[in-house]
Parts: structure tokens; sequence; C-alpha cells
């Protein structure tokens, strides 16, 4: 006879399928990632066919200076490439809680954002795992003078970072 499955266990298994099917990664039954890579890349081809062209360049070289960096400690020459392609990058038009619609009377603030997937690739251009994650992070800047190139490196950098504990 069968032991009765918790209510807990059921809501988990619930929630677990209905994110799966929804498209979204799950930590515990992400793809393995390698422990080691042989080289870093950053893809910012979406962000240039959004019109971003040399803010995306700055984007991509702020992530791959970061890669190395995070990551310096897991290269092999053996090892598959990290791909890093980056969808997109926001940056709110109320960094120091100066308010918006939704913050009457001040307070709230603002949240940066990028999105991206990372792949682990092959000498083939295989992918053999896949990583889609989005970091968000407060923006911490005064609205007269937004800082708009110190929010971009400070939310790559996070995203990058974020990308290395969770692989």
């Amino acid at each position: 006879m069968m032991s009765p499955v918790s209510r807990r266990s059921l809501l988990k298994t619930l929630a677990c399928a209905g994110l799966a099917g929804a498209g979204f990664a799950l930590p515990a039954q992400a793809q393995s990632f390698p422990q080691a890579f042989s080289s870093f890349s950053v893809d910012v081809s979406v962000l240039k066919a959004k019109g971003l062209g040399p803010y995306a360049d700055f984007v991509a070289s702020v992530a791959l200076d970061e890669l190395r960096r995070s990551f310096a400690d897991r290269t092999d020459p053996r090892g598959p490439r990290l791909v890093v392609r980056l969808t997109s990058v926001t940056l709110t038009a109320f960094p120091g809680g100066s308010g918006g619609p939704r913050w009457r009377g001040g307070g709230g603030g603002g949240h940066d954002a990028v999105e991206g997937e990372a792949l682990a690739v092959g000498r083939r251009s295989e992918v053999f795992a896949r990583h889609p994650m989005l970091a968000v992070l407060d923006a911490h800047a005064p609205s007269v003078a937004p800082n708009e190139q110190g929010r971009t490196v400070a939310v790559t950098q996070h995203w990058v970072r974020w990308l290395r504990r969770q692989i």
C-alpha cells in the first residue's frame, strides 16, 4: 500500500509542473552545466536587433569582463564554451525613488534588470546545457543625474555574478 502524499509534496509537484509547462527553468531539474569552460563569449544580437547598437556593444564588453573575472577559476581548455546571450536590459525611469505613478508621496524606487541565457556550447556548436535567467537590481541614483552607464555596469555585473551562483 502506498504511503499518503503530504499536502506540501503535492503542492510542490503541481507548482513545478505548472512552471515547467509555462517554459520556466526549474533549479532542481535544470540541465547540468560543466564545471569548467574553455572560453567565454557574449551574444548581444537581440539587443542590436532592437536598435541598441553601441549600447549593446558596451553591455557585451561589461558582461565579458565580468565573465572572465567571475569564472577565472573555472577554466579548462578541454571544456565547452560558455556563451551568454543577453536579450533585454531595462533601466528604470525613476532610479532614485523619485516617484512615478505608483509611488505617491515618495518612497519606492525602481529596478534595473538584465535578461538572457547561458549556454554551454561544444566544439561542434552543440548546446549541452541552457540556463535562462533574469536578474533584477534596485536602482540607486538620483533622478537628476541618473548615471545610466554606471547602472548598466552594475546590473550587468549583477547578472553575471548570479549566473556564477546558479551554474
